[in-house]
């Protein structure tokens, strides 16, 4: 039997998120198991008049690549690629493992030498994204392995996912719309501030977002979505972090990550497994030691950990920064191969203070926005 959740999904992606008009060129890219809403999204872009290029690759296609690649392979950006970043209207990602720990064994570098490679294209995706010229969101298909990761079964775990996606299921378009108007509230009253202080367990955290915008992520980049995020000025992240949960990227979970900054940069860093990967990735350009984002997570629909960053870091009651790669859209100037979320829990203790103004404790916003 079909379930009516995929296409009800891939309308919400086409015709809410990135809004596919006549004759845009739209990438729709997925593994094969997300198949059943790469086809759906299919049909949505070409009902929608876009022209869709669809994209799919068999499971562990990233593990024989970075298995069998030369560094020259590695290195290697192919043409048709470049072309679509550079010109394509609208891009809809789907993710859609198999196995999420497929990349455990590969050696770090190697990862890091694919990401320098593939710099200039997250560059020119960030830019032409902030011009308003790429429309682009990201999404997540539940299979097995993602519901084991979760430790849910699948049924469970799609409920978990179609939830968050569309909490309001009759109309989940019209959910995010009330949704975006509430969210922009917090935004309006960030406007103009300048100083965020963050504090909870083993966290004292001091950073500037003078002159920096926040952006309303209400669905149109992530589906599901819910977060206020912004870049705070380069230089002005002080003190040290600890995170909750876990940090994945490329199938590595590094737990137990502590962080500590002098003048914006990472100088410190260890993590309770696997610091070796973390170490590594830190050092991939100069800007993979600053934090390109600071946000603060707002989807009461995602209210557990289940190692999907496309989740974790909306979870109601969390803030997270991404290591990285900043978006030029909140002023953010710092550029790097790498984009990396960590989330910490802040219901038990944690406090959000903004020019001296108490707005966040215990995971629950204390000036109110109705």
């Amino acid at each position: 039997m079909s379930d009516q959740r995929i296409e009800k999904l891939a309308d919400v992606l086409v015709n809410y998120s990135v809004e596919v008009q006549p004759d845009d060129k739209v990438l729709i890219v997925g593994g094969t198991p997300a198949e059943p809403l790469l086809k759906a999204i299919y049909v949505k872009v070409l009902q929608a008049g876009g022209h869709p290029l669809l994209l799919s690759t068999p499971p562990d296609t990233d593990e024989l690549f970075y298995r069998y690649a030369s560094d020259e392979q590695l290195q290697h950006v192919p043409e048709p690629i470049k072309l679509i970043i550079e010109t394509y209207d609208v891009r809809i990602t789907v993710q859609g493992a198999a196995n999420t720990k497929a990349l455990s064994d590969v050696d770090p570098s190697k990862m890091v030498l694919h990401s320098r490679a593939h710099e200039p294209l997250m560059k020119t995706f960030m830019q032409r994204s902030a011009a308003g010229e790429l429309r682009w969101v990201g999404t997540l298909f539940p299979t097995n392995a993602y519901a084991q990761d979760a430790e849910m079964s699948l049924s469970d775990y799609e409920d978990f996912v179609y939830g968050a996606c569309m909490p309001d299921s009759d109309d989940p378009v019209e959910y995010w719309r009330r949704f975006s108007a509430w969210q922009q509230k917090i935004v309006d009253w960030l406007k103009g501030k300048e100083r965020v202080h963050v504090v909870g367990p083993e966290t004292d955290l001091h950073l500037s977002i003078a002159g920096r915008t926040f952006i309303n992520s209400d669905g149109r980049h992530n589906m599901p979505s819910g977060e206020v995020f912004t870049g705070p000025v380069e230089d002005s992240v002080e003190g040290h972090v600890y995170f909750s949960y876990p940090a994945i990227r490329q199938g590595r979970e590094v737990m137990g990550i502590r962080l500590w900054f002098e003048n914006g940069r990472v100088v410190k860093a260890s993590a309770e497994k696997n610091e070796e990967f973390l170490l590594q990735t830190l050092d991939t350009d100069a800007g993979s030691r600053y934090v390109g984002e600071f946000a603060i997570g707002t989807n009461e629909g995602i209210n557990r950990f289940t190692r999907q960053i496309l989740f974790d870091e909306k979870i109601n009651g969390s803030f997270h920064v991404a290591l990285g790669a900043g978006y030029p859209e909140t002023g953010s100037q710092n550029e790097s191969a790498i984009h990396w979320d960590m989330i910490c829990d802040m219901r038990d203790g944690g406090e959000i203070w903004v020019d001296n103004q108490l707005l966040y404790k215990d995971g629950e916003f204390v000036i109110k926005f109705e």
